[in-house]
Order: structure tokens, then C-alpha cells, then sequence
């Protein structure tokens, strides 16, 4: 039985080739930003408001506004991303149960290409035009990305090792995200004539993983309790975990099988609708919510102001420094994620996420009459990141499919990731107006957000860490005020309403 618990090459290869999705999705979400400038310059001659000839430096000190027909369809490329992955999240459960979780995966990578071309193309079209719709399909792509990997991955590790495999999806997003930085640099691709293969490149992960898919296993929960293949799931174990004698995986999923039969096909509706997953989908949502509205991404859309306000004459720099700190953070999460907990690292970083909010905002409020509380400042926006990566960044995405059994998984990652989309837009767009409104304090708001989320980790967040599925979800039912169907209470009812007497 040892040998079924190492980590075998089959599975590093099937885990390294889904990663690939979240390592797209990363690259997605940041690879609009480093070349705005340029791009506003390509709509703007697009759209007639420009002259052909225009060619302002980049480096410009000129505080010239852009126009705002520019200002609208820029604004529109960046949105369209997440409305994209609003969208699609819904159809996670769908595309993962339709042809299974690898076929899925492979299914939408045709997005992803398609998106990629449409941006590397876009130069010799309308700029515009061709941007928006490559990001719409990328985040199509993307809303599904974000539920079919962490599904997947979640089915296919064992046991002791689920939590660090899970935290991958995270690191590869958080490393998507850091290239896109690099490479969008002015002296590489986000320069004016660069630019469309670098929002092209968004595409190029899906040609790699499309290539390695089919040498990766399907998921043997998925072949045994949704398609009922017994061997297949043997087979598939095997070539995961090496030779051993999977008798013990097979019992288990048995169990969860027949769990799965006495249970209706759950749809998001009746999950939603279900007192019986109602605890697991309030702590789902919420870790979630948690992870959008802690200002996580605020950070990143502020950092930049705070950074040119302590003197970095190059404060993309800096920006690509938060970036190399959350990669590493990430890093240390997975090996910390099986050995501390869930629970435990999410109440550590949300703890120290509250307390870098609170000081980032004593060194904004005091900026003006101390100099140096830039520093404190920046040192706050560091550990902040660090605090997050530790536990709210990546345990949310696979603990979802920890919380469920193998009935209700997909519509519950599905409605988690559409969450998790919708949090993210309206963080996005709302963000500069609450700055604008609170000035130096809108930090305050995401400590106050970030302390009632510790609250509701310690007293409602049980510790998955090394538990099997069935375990979870038994650790729920006795959370449950209701006593279970063949307790005494129940059976004296029936009695009772058995008697002639009643």
C-alpha cells in the first residue's frame, strides 16, 4: 500500500498539465494592464480621435486625458473579462459531467485559442473591436478554467497530499500573472509594435496542455461513481498512484456511490434550494466572498499610487516585486497546507491581513505629515500579500471540492467560481469610486471586512486537513441542529403516530 501513497510521474504530469489553465487564467488577468498606454494610443487612431501620425512617448509627463470614447472601450476590454467568466462559470458542472473532467478541459481550450488570435490578430483589424472580443472568449475560457482545475485536481490527489496539489491552481495563477508583468515590460513585448503578441500569448498555454491531455488519466471518482466503470477506475488509480492495490480507494468511493444513489442528481437549483448541503455551500460562498472583499486586488490597483508616493521613479517595479512576493508566498503555502490545515493557515492570514489593512491606512491617513510612512505603508501592502497567500488566496478554489461529495461537487464549484466572478467585477469596478468617497481611509472598510471573516472562519470553518470525503460531510450532519433519521425523537414520533390513541 506505500507505493499507492507516493507521488507518481503520471500524476505530477496530469496535475502539471491542468495547472496549465490556471497558469492562463493568471496570465489573462494581468497581461491588460502593463500596455495600457499603447493600446489606448492604437484605439484612439482606430476610432478616429487620434491623428494617424500620434506618437507621444510613452514616458511622457504630459497629464493629457485620454479621449473618452478611449476611455470607454478601455474600460470595456478590461470588464468584459470577468462578465466573460461570470457567465461561464455556471457551466463548470455541465462541460465537467458531460464528457468528463479531461475531455472538458480539452473541449475549452478551443476558447482560448480562439481568444488568443483574435488579440494577436487585432492589429490588423479594429483594435478595438477584436480586443473586447478576444478577452469576452478568454474569460468564457477562463470562468470554466477556474472550475474544471481545481475539480479535477481535488478527484485525482490522495489524500495527504490533496491540499498542497490543490494550492498549485493558485501558485500558477499568481505566476501567470507575475510573467505577464515581466514580459509586458516596455523594453520587451508591451511596446507599440509587441503589443498584439503579447495579449496573443494568452492563448499559448492552451496549445501545450491541448498536447499533453490525452496522456493524462481521467479522474477514477468521475469513472466509477458518475459513469459506474469499475475497471476504468482501477486502471486509473493505478497509473496515478503506481502499482498497488487500490481495494481501499474503491471501497471508499463505493460508499460514496451508494451516497450518491440514495440522493437525487443535485442541480445548482436544488443545491441552492438543499438543507441538506446548506452549511458545506455558507462556508463555500463565503470563503469566496472573503477572498474577493478582503482587497486583495485593490491592493494591486493601489500599490502603484503608494509606490510613487514614497520617491520609486519606476514604481512598475515595485509593482513586479508585490508580484515575485506573492509567487514565493504561494510557494510556502504549499508546503504548509497539509501540515498547519486549512483552517488554520485561512485564520492566520486573515488575522494578518487585518492588521496590515489597519496599518496601511495609519500610514495613508499620516503620509502627509510623516514622510516616512510611505515605508510603513509599503511595507504594510508586502505583508499583506504575503498574509494572503498564506491561506485566503488558494485554499478557497480546492476546498470547495473537499466540502462535497461527488453528487453535488460540480454545482457547488460552479456556483463558488461564479461567486468568486462576480466579487471580482464588482470589486474592479466599484473600487475607485469607494476610494475617491473614503480617500485614505477605504482600508478601514476591508479590516473591518477581513475581521468578521477570521469570525466566521474559527466558528464555522471545520479543518478538512486528511479527511476523507465522507468524513467531511459526516462532521456537517453532526453540525446540524436536526438529530439524524433514526434517532429516538423520530422513532417515538412514528410510534406516536402509529397509536390509535393519536
Amino acid at each position: 500500500m506505500d507505493s499507492g501513497k507516493k507521488l507518481s510521474g503520471t500524476l505530477a504530469l496530469a496535475v502539471f498539465t491542468a495547472t496549465l489553465g490556471s497558469l492562463q487564467y493568471g496570465y489573462g488577468l494581468g497581461v491588460i494592464n502593463a500596455p495600457q498606454k499603447v493600446i489606448e494610443k492604437h484605439y484612439g487612431r482606430s476610432l478616429g480621435v487620434l491623428p494617424q501620425n500620434f506618437t507621444r512617448s510613452l514616458n511622457s509627463t504630459e497629464d493629457e486625458e485620454p479621449h473618452p470614447l478611449v476611455v470607454m472601450y478601455w474600460s470595456l476590454s478590461v470588464a468584459i473579462f470577468s462578465i466573460g467568466g461570470v457567465c461561464s462559470s455556471f457551466l463548470v458542472g455541465f462541460v465537467g459531467d458531460l464528457r468528463g473532467r479531461v475531455k472538458g478541459m480539452l473541449m475549452v481550450n478551443v476558447l482560448a485559442i480562439a481568444g488568443g488570435l483574435l488579440m494577436g490578430l487585432s492589429i490588423l483589424g479594429k483594435p478595438h473591436l477584436m480586443v473586447i472580443s478576444g478577452r469576452a472568449v478568454m474569460g468564457l475560457y477562463c470562468g470554466l478554467s477556474s472550475g474544471l482545475v481545481p475539480l479535477y485536481i481535488g478527484e485525482i490527489a490522495p489524500v495527504e497530499y490533496r491540499g498542497a496539489l490543490g494550492t498549485l491552481h493558485q501558485l500558477a495563477i499568481v505566476t501567470g500573472i507575475l510573467i505577464s508583468q515581466v514580459i509586458g515590460l516596455d523594453f520587451l513585448l508591451g511596446n507599440d509594435a509587441m503589443w498584439p503578441l503579447l495579449l496573443g500569448l494568452s492563448g499559448a498555454p492552451a496549445v501545450l496542455q491541448s498536447l499533453l491531455l490525452p496522456l493524462c488519466p481521467e479522474s477514477p471518482r468521475y469513472l466509477f461513481i458518475k459513469l459506474g466503470k469499475e475497471e476504468e477506475a482501477r486502471k486509473s488509480l493505478k497509473r496515478l498512484k503506481g502499482e498497488y492495490d487500490p481495494s481501499e480507494d474503491i471501497a471508499g468511493m463505493k460508499k460514496e456511490k451508494e451516497q450518491v444513489m440514495r440522493e437525487e442528481q443535485v442541480s445548482i437549483l436544488k443545491l441552492v434550494r438543499s438543507s441538506q448541503y446548506r452549511q458545506q455551500l455558507l462556508v463555500a460562498l463565503m470563503m469566496h466572498l472573503s477572498q474577493q472583499f478582503s482587497g486583495i486586488n485593490a491592493i494591486f490597483y493601489y500599490s502603484t499610487a503608494i509606490f510613487h508616493k514614497a520617491g520609486i521613479t519606476q514604481p512598475v517595479y515595485a509593482t513586479i516585486g508585490v508580484g515575485v512576493i506573492n509567487t514565493i508566498f504561494t510557494m510556502v503555502s504549499v508546503v504548509l497546507v497539509d501540515r498547519a490545515g486549512r483552517r488554520t493557515l485561512t485564520l492566520i492570514g486573515y488575522g494578518g491581513m487585518c492588521c496590515c489593512a489597519v496599518t496601511m491606512s495609519v500610514g495613508l491617513v499620516f503620509l502627509s505629515t510623516f514622510a516616512w510612512m510611505s515605508y510603513v505603508s509599503m511595507t504594510a501592502i508586502f505583508l499583506f500579500v504575503c498574509f494572503f497567500e498564506i491561506g485566503p488566496g488558494p485554499i478557497p478554489w480546492f476546498i470547495v471540492a473537499e466540502l462535497f461529495s461527488q453528487g453535488p461537487r460540480p454545482a457547488a464549484m460552479a456556483l463558488a467560481g461564479f461567486c468568486n466572478w462576480s466579487c471580482n467585477f464588482v470589486i474592479g469596478m466599484s473600487f475607485p469610486y469607494i476610494e475617491a468617497l473614503c480617500g485614505s481611509y477605504v482600508f478601514l472598510i476591508f479590516a473591518a471586512i477581513l475581521f468578521g471573516s477570521t469570525v466566521f472562519t474559527y466558528f464555522r470553518v471545520p479543518e478538512t486537513k486528511g479527511k476523507t470525503f465522507e468524513e467531511i460531510a459526516a462532521e456537517f450532519h453532526h453540525r446540524r441542529h436536526h438529530p439524524p433519521p433514526d434517532s429516538s425523537a423520530v422513532t417515538e414520533l412514528e410510534l406516536l403516530k402509529s397509536s390509535t390513541e393519536a
